[in-house]
This record gives C-alpha cells, sequence and structure tokens, in this order.
C-alpha cells in the first residue's frame, strides 16, 4: 500500500508540474518523457528502473524527440512549429541547423544523419546536453518560486556557466530521489500519453494561425463553452463582492472550478467560486491549500440554501453530494509531501502542503 501511495503522491506533483508548463515552453514535456524513456531502457536484470542517469544520455533521448518536430508543418507556407512562447527553443533551433547541413532530406531518420556526420552529431548533442544542464534541469522541479526536488537531484543550479560545464570536475549525474526512477517506469504507460497529449495542445495553442484544429480538445472536453456568467453576479454577491482564494475587492471576477475541471468535470452549482483574474489564473488545475478548502467546505454547509436559490434561479446543476465525494477523492488519499496552490505573493505562486487532519474534518 506504502509503494502504491507513493505513486499516487509522484504522479499528484508531475500534474502539478504540468499545469505550470502548459503553453510557455515544451521543454519540461521532453525531459520528463526523456527521463522516462532513458529509465526504462536501463531497468536491469531484476526489474529495478536505475538510481540514476547522466545529461548527456537525457540529451540523447531529448534529440530523438524533437527530432521530427523539426520537419515543417503544413501546406502552402509550411514551417517548423513554435515550441516557446518567447521566441524560438534553443534545441530546436540547433537541430535545425544539423538538419540543413548533413539531413535536408525531410524523411531522413536520426540514425542515418549520425552515420553521415558523426563529428557535427556529436556537437549537436554536447549542445543540447548545455542547454538542458543551463536551462530545464535546474528549473524543471520549482513551484512558484520554490523548489521540490521530487524527482532528481543535481549538482548545479541555473547560474552555471559553460566554462564549468565543459570543466573537467562537472558531475552529469542526475540522481532520482527515493523511489523516482521505479515510479516514473512503473507510470510509464498512464504518463506518456498525458505527457504527449499536454504537449501537442500546448504546440497547437503556440501555433494557432497554422494548426487549426487547436480548439479540437477543448471542444471535446472543455469547458469554456459553459457559459458560466449567468451564475457569476449571484456567486458573487454570495462572497460579498470580494474575492475567494484572497479576500480582495472582485475587480475582474472569473468563475473558477474549486475542484479544478481538468481533475473532475463537474459544472455543479457548490463546484463553484467567483475569484480575482490573477488568483485565477495562478490556481489553474492545481489543488487549492487546506485553507481554501475550510472555507469551501464551510460554504457548502452555511449557505447551502442560497447556493440552491441560485441554481434554481440560473437554471444551475445542484450535486452537493456528488461534489463533496469528488472532493473528498481529491483530497483524503493526498501524500503529506503533495503540494497545494495557496496564494500568488509578488507575483509569484505559493505552493503549501496540505494539513491531513483539517482537510479530513473539513470533508468529514
Amino acid at each position: 500500500m506504502s509503494n502504491e501511495r507513493g505513486a499516487i503522491a509522484f504522479a499528484e506533483r508531475v500534474l502539478a508540474l504540468l499545469a505550470q508548463a502548459r503553453a510557455t515552453s515544451t521543454y519540461k514535456y521532453a525531459v520528463l518523457l526523456g527521463l522516462i524513456d532513458v529509465c526504462l531502457e536501463r531497468v536491469d536484470r531484476t526489474g529495478h528502473a536505475p538510481e540514476m542517469v547522466t545529461t548527456r544520455q537525457l540529451a540523447e533521448k531529448v534529440l530523438e524527440l524533437y527530432w521530427p518536430h523539426t520537419v515543417p508543418f503544413g501546406a502552402s507556407a509550411p514551417r517548423v512549429l513554435h515550441q516557446n512562447r518567447s521566441g524560438k527553443a534553443e534545441i530546436l533551433t540547433l537541430i535545425e541547423e544539423f538538419r540543413r547541413q548533413h539531413a535536408r532530406d525531410p524523411s531522413a531518420p536520426l540514425s542515418r544523419a549520425e552515420r553521415s556526420a558523426p563529428r557535427a552529431h556529436r556537437a549537436l548533442i554536447e549542445n543540447i546536453e548545455w542547454k538542458l544542464v543551463e536551462m530545464p534541469l535546474p528549473r524543471l522541479q520549482r513551484f512558484g518560486a520554490q523548489d521540490d526536488r521530487f524527482i532528481y537531484q543535481i549538482d548545479w543550479d541555473e547560474h552555471i556557466k559553460r566554462r564549468a560545464f565543459t570543466g573537467t570536475d562537472f558531475s552529469n549525474a542526475i540522481r532520482f530521489v527515493s523511489g523516482a526512477g521505479e515510479h516514473l517506469v512503473r507510470l510509464a504507460g498512464l504518463l506518456r500519453p498525458l505527457l504527449q497529449r499536454r504537449w501537442a495542445a500546448d504546440v497547437a495553442s503556440l501555433n494557432d494561425d497554422l494548426v487549426k484544429d487547436a480548439e479540437l480538445e477543448e471542444f471535446l472536453f472543455g469547458s469554456q463553452r459553459i457559459a458560466l456568467g449567468a451564475v457569476c453576479d449571484h456567486l458573487r454577491e454570495l462572497q460579498g463582492g470580494r474575492c475567494f482564494y484572497c479576500d480582495g475587492q472582485l475587480r475582474k471576477p472569473q468563475v473558477d472550478h474549486f475542484i479544478p475541471w481538468a481533475r473532475v468535470p463537474i459544472n455543479a452549482i457548490e463546484n463553484l467560486v467567483v475569484a480575482d483574474q490573477a488568483c485565477n489564473g495562478g490556481k489553474r488545475d492545481h489543488l487549492a491549500a487546506t485553507g481554501h478548502v475550510e472555507r469551501w467546505s464551510a460554504r457548502l454547509r452555511d449557505h447551502g440554501p442560497d447556493l440552491r436559490q441560485i441554481a434554481e434561479f440560473a437554471g444551475w446543476q445542484q450535486a452537493p453530494e456528488r461534489v463533496l465525494g469528488v472532493a473528498r477523492a481529491a483530497y483524503l488519499l493526498l501524500a503529506p509531501s503533495a503540494l497545494l496552490w495557496s496564494e500568488l505573493r509578488s507575483r509569484e505562486q505559493v505552493f503549501v502542503a496540505p494539513d491531513l487532519p483539517k482537510l479530513r474534518r473539513a470533508l468529514a
């Protein structure tokens, strides 16, 4: 049971990382998928995952992942798809340049390019390795301004210089935190399709002028087509005109699913709160911290008749028991090491550990 709980806690934190990664850069997806693949390829004869891998091994895997992405996309004016919101992703630029010089045929497999230009291929791997060392690896496990190294430990931070990377004293070890390598292997069948789907969705959003079906997943599974404005004013009045999360005066109110829609698509009135734009944007798909759960639970208990009246007036769904059950499923199985969204402070997202006894009391 402890192994199962450990895997659940690990998966929860990976989900939290993905909630932050969306539509900014795809490096996090590449690193996480690369780590999964490197681990799978190095499971020993007893079935155990490796305790560490190297940045060189990860760079080779990241190159394999990005190789097909550097083929131009589109019929009328093809281009390599953007994978970074602020300019071009440097790793893709490196691979594009290698392709121009050594693999002009877009259908050429990476192995053929490696054989035809071995020195250039080694240089490409080293440059990709440096970019991983410099940028995503020190920052991947960051929640807001806080580091939570639950996947791996490394011996450098984002301030490393290239001369240190190329020096004889540099340790290229990525050491897995206890159990993390095993979790990556065991959860690979679940994490891979999730990572690939998120990656594809973000690429679509970064190239919406070219990828016309970018809104397909939102159309099929999303919540944006639901007119939440029908209940916004009523919930705002119930909250005294104040943001549910920060208690500040509501100036740009937005309706938020307290238990995130990305986790469980439940749109009942009991799962809706009103937040200001900053808090709603910060919380996104994260679970809210213990204090927010206590106030949300108190609202269900003390303002149940008011919520029913709002639902009846707006013709909205009511499901207090279902919503409470969903909340229990989301919170009561959390590990003590889980991280919950607390607040936006000085433009940084703040995450805190759950207070499990308080959560159990609040959701009893």
